[in-house]
């Protein structure tokens, strides 16, 4: 059982069209979800896998292995035995998509496709330990590598108030961030807030009645900007963009670079402040020129998607295609 669904996986095969030989590089591996489709689609190509958890990416790896194997066999013996080289050789890396264009260019690998699922597994939202879930209590961790970094408990006990509530504010988008991170405050000079439960708990009682009438629990937009913090989600997605931009650049004057000229890049995002960045980035990419949409717009999950996995329901995908008219001339 892989624990986790891959959003949008039709129209993301749709946006990155594989084809024979293709290098493809997902950023963010997780259970191998759309790897392992990609796998099952392309006969000749590599895979670079990339993930902050080194349990997925190990995971990830084997159901994409697996996959490629199930591939090969599809081809025929004959045709194996002529061509030994007919599943993808797939690159394994720990670590931030941030660094993708120096991880590829060490390589000399030069991506045809790329996937950025900006979610997280279920695996990791379903595990207690890990700490992302105000639904099961658990450390007040949020780290999507265990291995490395602060914790939110670290940021909740250690962040004055002040830098709280505007962290809150920004990345949590919470308009009751000023009386949250005053809870908050208050209560750890009491005693250390160390579980997922007793931060939930706190941000009910700064919501007050307010949470009964809330659409959503009250602690879901503090415990995605702790989350944005913990990881530097947005730092990390404003690197990849500028990376990738600037490889744009460089192809429409014929310079080398990670990416292949035609190259298709799909991201998926489940929140505002993601999918602004996003959109913002394509967009400028296709005013100079470098890029032509693949998608009008974003595309969203179907109901039929949504009402088997509700964890869709947010989900955006936003594709272009790397050559635009600058890169022709």
């Amino acid at each position: 059982m892989s624990g986790h669904a891959p959003v949008l996986l039709a129209e993301v095969l749709a946006c990155l069209a594989p084809r024979d030989g293709d290098i493809y590089a997902d950023l963010t591996a997780g259970r191998g979800g759309h790897a392992s489709e990609v796998a099952k689609l392309v006969e000749i190509g590599q895979i670079v896998l990339f993930d902050l958890d080194a349990q997925n990416l190990a995971f990830a790896q084997q159901r994409v292995e697996a996959a490629a194997s199930s591939q090969r066999g599809a081809i025929g013996a004959i045709a194996a035995a002529t061509s030994p080289s007919a599943t993808p050789a797939i690159h394994t890396i720990h670590g931030s998509f941030a660094s993708t264009g120096r991880e590829l260019t060490a390589r000399q690998l030069h991506a045809d496709m790329v996937l950025a699922d900006l979610g997280f597994a279920s695996t990791q939202v379903d595990d207690p330990a890990r700490g992302l879930s105000f639904m099961r209590d658990g450390p007040l961790d949020m780290r999507l590598d265990p291995s490395a970094g602060m914790t939110a408990a670290d940021l909740v006990n250690g962040s004055d108030p002040r830098e709280l509530a505007d962290m809150i504010a920004r990345f949590g988008e919470e308009p009751m961030a000023r009386r949250i991170a005053d809870k908050i405050a208050a209560r750890r000079a009491e005693a250390p807030i160390l579980t997922t439960a007793q931060l939930a708990d706190l941000v009910r009682e700064a919501y007050g009645s307010r949470a009964r009438s809330s659409r959503l629990h009250p602690a879901t937009k503090t415990f995605q900007a702790l989350r944005i913090a913990v990881n530097d989600e947005l730092g990390a997605l404003g690197a990849l963009l500028s990376s990738i931009h600037a490889s744009a650049r460089r192809i429409s004057q014929g310079q080398p670079t990670w990416l292949q000229h035609g190259a298709r890049i799909a991201v998926i995002s489940f929140h505002s402040l993601e999918d602004r960045m996003v959109k913002q980035c394509f967009a400028a990419m296709r005013d100079e020129g470098l890029c032509d949409e693949i998608t009008r717009g974003a595309l969203v999950s179907s109901e039929s998607e949504c009402a088997e996995n509700p964890r869709a329901r947010s989900a955006k995908l936003r594709a272009v295609r790397i050559g635009g008219t600058k890169a022709h001339e």
